[in-house]
């Protein structure tokens, strides 16, 4: 599986953007997706996962309510709209795959990732 995230940049405190993870290689169906990120200096942090095939969806608490995982089975795509975003959101996301429909938090866990995204908030 091979994994293209886009479309993160600089957002101001409050506002929104929506992150991509495009898949090829194979049918997300298959997989569990989960959505990481990394703060400066700091570890690669869980955000949010999906159980593609059961739609089953899980959050950090500190996202909850503002964040949300979807799917486009069309486009074999996951998003990730983040809504009220904080300063603390700050950081390069990363989408991964796990190779069966298995959640975990877990990075290791993970067979296949993609290139980071920065998103950035500031005012």
């Amino acid at each position: 599986v091979q994994l293209q995230a886009s479309g993160g940049g600089l957002a101001h405190p409050g506002g929104s953007l929506r992150l991509s993870c495009a898949a090829s290689g194979s049918p997300l169906d298959f997989h569990a997706i989960g959505w990481f990120r990394q703060a400066p200096g700091q570890g690669r942090e869980w955000v949010s996962s999906m159980v593609v095939r059961e739609r089953t969806t899980l959050y950090t608490e500190s996202v909850k309510g503002r964040f949300a995982i979807s799917l486009d089975s069309a486009k074999n795509t996951v998003y990730l709209q983040m809504n009220a975003l904080k300063p603390d959101d700050t950081a390069v996301y990363y989408c991964a795959a796990h190779r069966y429909s298995v959640v975990t938090t877990t990075p290791r866990d993970y067979d296949y990732w993609g290139k980071g995204t920065l998103v950035t908030v500031s005012s």
